[in-house]
């Protein structure tokens, strides 16, 4: 029997062979001009989606809301490269809690602790908690993540006229931009929002949708208003196994600031970073597990590893577009995408490899930022807007 060859994907593109060859011509141009190294190809199938708005004679209501969520996601991702070597922890809470309350204190507190870390902070850019960690942080080593509102929401003191300031329109674009740039998750007690973003961070994490990072809930000192949710969350979901067991492991509750610093440092003491090649979970580590260390791993870990085991390797040819990661060995292993929360767990067996679990990540060491970093391009999210 003859094998069957792999279906070749069509390629996307329009059904106009001039406008085709019209946009490649226009992508290569751009290319060109501003050089770097952007994949074109990528770019074309963008330019290809707009043109296919056109095609399918999409709702003007329809197009203002891609044309104003591509702008808000362009401009974000600008701003951020600049300091992409850079650890940043997003901290979440209420909006309306006073400068007197503990609550604003400790959130306070713990954004002096994490930049003394060599950490920035990423807030929502509003009063309450966010304006407490953003002052704690400081303007210099802080983004504001701002939502345009009818009401409150307006920037707070800190960063206002920052140009790590960003404004959204929607939700949406701001929920991708604090998960796809935190590498912590912090939360302080808050109204609806504050859950949101809590439960939408452990939902992406549970499901695959998003990377491993440290969520930590903080308390004010002896306070209950997260050791109450973590119960309900205990009680009731749980409870009725509407999550598992494991997926407990993805969240911390505290009433210590030092804890919560802690916490976010030791997720990242040894292990660094992870992706997928092809259907391989690398997993980036400061300290490589040694030959008994590993044969522990794999006994203990085996029930999530698909085929083969768990092994360690040099960085992979495929990895060449992260640098950063490149002195780093790796833990790799077929990972079956089910038990994230045990995930989680290796993630800290692998901590437990080094002595100083609390120590700042070597690429977490302070890092002087450049004011200026930003003024090579004045235009904004906000520009062309009716």
């Amino acid at each position: 029997m003859t094998a069957m060859k792999p279906k070749r994907r069509r390629r996307y593109e329009l059904r106009n062979p001039e406008l085709n060859r019209q946009i490649e011509e226009l992508v290569a141009g751009a290319q060109e001009e501003y050089g770097g190294d952007t994949d074109g190809e990528l770019v074309r199938q963008i330019v290809v989606s707009t043109m296919r708005l056109v095609r399918d004679g999409a709702y003007r209501g329809d197009v203002k809301m891609v044309n104003s969520a591509l702008k808000e996601l362009r401009h974000s991702f600008f701003v951020f490269a600049k300091f992409r070597h850079v650890r940043k922890v997003a901290v979440f809470g209420s909006a309306r809690t006073p400068t007197d309350h503990a609550d604003w204190q400790a959130a306070h507190a713990f954004a002096e602790k994490i930049v003394k870390a060599g950490w920035m902070v990423i807030t929502g850019a509003g009063d309450g908690i966010m304006g407490a960690a953003q002052g704690g942080a400081g303007a210099e080593r802080s983004f504001g993540v701002n939502i345009r509102l009818p009401f409150e929401q307006s920037a707070n003191e800190t960063i206002k006229g920052d140009k790590k300031l960003i404004n959204f329109r929607y939700f949406f674009t701001r929920k991708v931009m604090f998960v796809k740039e935190s590498h912590a998750i912090v939360l302080f007690p808050g109204g609806f929002g504050t859950h949101d973003e809590g439960f939408e961070a452990l939902t992406l994490m549970q499901t695959g949708k998003s990377e491993l990072v440290p969520v930590v809930f903080v308390d004010e000192p002896g306070g209950s208003y997260w050791k109450d949710w973590d119960e309900y969350v205990r009680s009731h979901l749980h409870a009725r196994g509407l999550i598992g067991d494991t997926d407990l492991s993805l969240y911390h509750v505290t009433d210590s600031i030092d804890d919560a610093v802690y916490r976010v440092l030791n997720f990242y003491s040894n292990y660094h970073s992870s992706r997928y090649v092809r259907d391989l979970l690398v997993m980036r580590v400061r300290t490589a597990p040694n030959g008994e260390q590993l044969a522990a791993l794999n006994e203990d870990f085996g029930d999530i590893v698909a085929k083969g085991k768990i092994e360690v390797s040099a960085a992979l040819p495929e990895e060449e577009d992260e640098p950063e990661a490149a002195g780093f060995p790796r833990v790799t292993l077929h990972f079956d995408r089910h038990g994230i929360g045990r995930l989680r767990q290796l993630v800290d067996r692998l901590n437990k490899l080094v002595k100083d679990k609390a120590s700042p990540p070597v690429d977490a060491a302070p890092h002087e930022i450049v004011p200026e970093a930003l003024s090579e391009e004045a235009e904004t999210a906000e520009e062309d807007e009716e």
